[in-house]
């Protein structure tokens, strides 16, 4: 038996659990299965312990977002590794073994991402992750296999094993003594981004997140959490959040300073397409962060920032201005 708690988080979501639940006990070979119900009342526990008396289910009393259940649940999960899984991924057959074998064998490394494909389009990487993620040097997020919103068919041009800047939040495998060193996820982003801010605490303290082309999963992607106002919200406000603790000194104020001015001209694109509600989000975003501010100084006190966080210093210039839409296109050295 393997020292590994796979483990789902769970809010209101009990057809998805009936749906991958099964899938994910059955494929999750010599691990422990575990359920972390995030306040749910869709009687998601009760139908657990009818139908899954072997899986453990944590039970919170409300919804503490992505960062804030896994926190509190993980607190009560005693394993080596956490496998940390959306509710809406199908585990293959032999996904976990290279994972936990990588991390067996290479020490240095203490975060492992399998290959996200599409659910419903399988031949393709999904949005949320892909075959591993980077950013630019403003903090927005692309991913081997998936620029901006294009992703490509996978034909294993990124199967090697690769370091890279962050593991998607929708399935990775990481050793539990690191996530409790960072103090697990910043429970203030609620969900989005979360798992960036993550990988690069991780970066900046000299350890290696990679992907291994090896284990691939079927994610369905936005399931848990549609398109909305919320979404934008938490999007713009996690972004500059994650940009004020985790940029180097030297460029933490010139780079929040462009990203303001890319915000408000994203507002105002949604004014002008009469979206009032997501303009709206956007200035609540920015709202919520100016509060958050002092705090955030705080955290980033005895801290060390790397400057070579950024693999693309602009990659909405690459997409939208040089139409570079594949991974390689930006690079045809990229892996």
């Amino acid at each position: 038996m393997r020292d590994v708690a796979v483990v789902l988080l769970n809010y209101n979501g009990l057809d998805l659990l009936k749906k991958f639940l099964p899938t994910a006990i059955q494929n999750s070979e010599q691990a422990r299965v575990v359920v972390i119900d995030n306040g749910s009342t869709d009687g998601s526990s009760d139908w657990i312990n009818r139908n899954h008396p072997n899986v453990e289910c944590i039970t919170l009393d409300s919804n503490l977002g992505y960062a804030g259940g896994y926190n509190e649940g993980l607190k009560r999960v005693k394993a080596a590794y956490y496998a940390l899984v959306n509710t809406d991924v199908e585990l293959t057959p032999g996904w976990l073994s290279p994972l936990f074998n990588h991390l067996e064998s290479n020490p240095s490394t203490v975060v492992v991402q399998p290959h996200i494909l599409d659910y419903s389009k399988r031949t393709h990487f999904e949005y949320a992750g892909a075959a591993g993620g980077y950013i630019d040097a403003l903090g927005i997020p692309f991913c081997r296999g998936r620029v901006l919103k294009h992703c490509e068919e996978d034909k294993g041009q990124y199967n090697s094993t690769v370091p890279i800047f962050w593991a998607s939040g929708a399935c990775f495998l990481i050793r539990s003594n690191t996530f409790w060193e960072f103090n697990g996820f910043d429970s203030r982003f609620f969900a989005h981004q979360e798992e960036i801010d993550l990988c690069w605490r991780i970066f900046n303290a000299g350890y290696t997140v990679e992907a291994l082309g090896k284990s691939k999963v079927f994610h369905v992607g936005g399931a848990t959490l549609p398109p909305s106002a919320k979404k934008v919200f938490l999007n713009h406000r996690n972004s500059l959040l994650m940009c004020a603790k985790n940029l180097p000194k030297a460029k933490v104020y010139p780079t929040l300073f462009k990203k303001l001015v890319l915000d408000g001209m994203i507002g105002l694109v949604y004014l002008l397409q009469f979206k009032f509600r997501l303009t709206f989000a956007v200035l609540r975003a920015h709202l919520a962060f100016y509060k958050m501010l002092s705090s955030t100084a705080l955290l980033r006190k005895n801290t060390d920032q790397n400057n070579r966080y950024y693999l693309r210093n602009s990659i909405l210039i690459d997409y939208f201005v040089f139409r570079r839409l594949n991974f390689r296109d930006l690079n045809k050295n990229y892996k």
